[in-house]
Protein backbone atom coordinates (compact mmCIF):
# COMPACT_ATOMS: atom_id res chain seq x y z
CA UNK A 1 0.00 0.00 0.00
CA UNK A 2 1.25 3.49 -0.83
CA UNK A 3 0.37 6.83 0.71
CA UNK A 4 1.58 8.69 -2.36
CA UNK A 5 -0.09 9.37 -5.70
CA UNK A 6 1.91 9.88 -8.91
CA UNK A 7 0.96 11.61 -12.14
CA UNK A 8 3.09 13.25 -14.87
CA UNK A 9 6.19 13.04 -12.67
CA UNK A 10 4.51 14.75 -9.69
CA UNK A 11 3.78 13.21 -6.32
CA UNK A 12 0.88 13.83 -3.98
CA UNK A 13 0.11 13.01 -0.38
CA UNK A 14 -2.90 11.04 0.85
CA UNK A 15 -4.57 11.66 4.18
CA UNK A 16 -7.96 10.50 5.44
CA UNK A 17 -9.97 12.64 7.80
CA UNK A 18 -12.48 10.39 9.51
CA UNK A 19 -14.54 13.26 10.94
CA UNK A 20 -15.19 14.54 7.38
CA UNK A 21 -15.12 11.10 5.74
CA UNK A 22 -12.94 12.66 3.03
CA UNK A 23 -9.49 12.07 1.61
CA UNK A 24 -7.22 15.13 1.34
CA UNK A 25 -3.80 15.73 -0.14
CA UNK A 26 -1.37 18.18 -1.67
CA UNK A 27 1.16 18.13 -4.47
CA UNK A 28 4.50 17.38 -2.85
CA UNK A 29 7.86 18.97 -3.56
CA UNK A 30 6.69 22.24 -5.12
CA UNK A 31 6.76 25.70 -3.58
CA UNK A 32 3.18 26.51 -4.62
CA UNK A 33 0.25 25.05 -2.68
CA UNK A 34 -2.09 22.88 -4.73
CA UNK A 35 -4.58 20.83 -2.69
CA UNK A 36 -7.10 18.18 -3.67
CA UNK A 37 -9.74 16.00 -2.04
CA UNK A 38 -12.22 13.24 -2.70
CA UNK A 39 -14.82 11.14 -0.97
CA UNK A 40 -13.45 7.97 -2.60
CA UNK A 41 -10.08 6.76 -3.78
CA UNK A 42 -11.11 7.25 -7.39
CA UNK A 43 -12.36 10.80 -6.83
CA UNK A 44 -9.16 11.62 -4.90
CA UNK A 45 -7.03 10.34 -7.78
CA UNK A 46 -9.04 12.36 -10.29
CA UNK A 47 -8.85 15.55 -8.23
CA UNK A 48 -5.08 15.01 -7.81
CA UNK A 49 -4.65 14.68 -11.57
CA UNK A 50 -6.81 17.78 -12.09
CA UNK A 51 -4.65 19.67 -9.56
CA UNK A 52 -1.45 18.67 -11.36
CA UNK A 53 -2.93 19.84 -14.65
CA UNK A 54 -4.07 23.10 -13.02
CA UNK A 55 -0.58 23.60 -11.59
CA UNK A 56 1.00 23.10 -15.02
CA UNK A 57 -1.54 25.51 -16.57
CA UNK A 58 -0.87 28.05 -13.79
CA UNK A 59 2.86 27.88 -14.44
CA UNK A 60 2.31 28.40 -18.16
CA UNK A 61 0.05 31.40 -17.48
CA UNK A 62 2.59 33.14 -15.22
CA UNK A 63 5.54 32.19 -17.41
CA UNK A 64 7.46 29.93 -15.08
CA UNK A 65 8.75 26.41 -15.48
CA UNK A 66 6.75 23.89 -13.42
CA UNK A 67 8.86 22.56 -10.58
CA UNK A 68 9.44 18.85 -10.72
CA UNK A 69 9.44 17.49 -7.24
CA UNK A 70 12.76 16.66 -5.64
CA UNK A 71 15.60 18.53 -7.27
CA UNK A 72 18.16 16.51 -5.32
CA UNK A 73 19.09 19.09 -2.72
CA UNK A 74 17.78 19.73 0.78
CA UNK A 75 19.00 21.02 4.14
CA UNK A 76 18.92 18.86 7.24
CA UNK A 77 19.69 20.49 10.58
CA UNK A 78 21.50 18.00 12.82
CA UNK A 79 23.15 18.03 16.23
CA UNK A 80 26.55 19.76 16.06
CA UNK A 81 28.42 16.79 17.53
CA UNK A 82 26.97 14.51 14.86
CA UNK A 83 27.91 17.04 12.20
CA UNK A 84 31.48 17.02 13.51
CA UNK A 85 31.68 13.20 13.56
CA UNK A 86 30.30 13.03 10.03
CA UNK A 87 32.78 15.61 8.78
CA UNK A 88 35.73 13.80 10.38
CA UNK A 89 34.51 10.44 9.05
CA UNK A 90 34.20 11.88 5.55
CA UNK A 91 37.74 13.32 5.66
CA UNK A 92 39.19 10.08 6.98
CA UNK A 93 37.58 8.16 4.14
CA UNK A 94 38.46 10.62 1.37
CA UNK A 95 34.86 11.65 0.79
CA UNK A 96 32.96 14.89 0.80
CA UNK A 97 30.39 15.51 3.49
CA UNK A 98 27.62 15.48 0.87
CA UNK A 99 28.95 12.23 -0.60
CA UNK A 100 28.94 10.54 2.80
CA UNK A 101 25.40 11.71 3.54
CA UNK A 102 24.19 10.55 0.13
CA UNK A 103 25.83 7.15 0.63
CA UNK A 104 24.23 6.80 4.08
CA UNK A 105 20.79 7.73 2.76
CA UNK A 106 21.15 5.41 -0.23
CA UNK A 107 22.05 2.57 2.16
CA UNK A 108 19.11 3.38 4.41
CA UNK A 109 16.44 3.43 1.69
CA UNK A 110 17.77 0.47 -0.34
Amino acid sequence: MSNVLTYKGFYGSIEFFEEDNVFHGKILGISDCFLYEGDSVQSLKQDFQDSVNEYIDFCNEVGKEPEKAYKGTFNVPIESSLHKKLSVYSSEHGKTLNGTVEEAIRHYVS
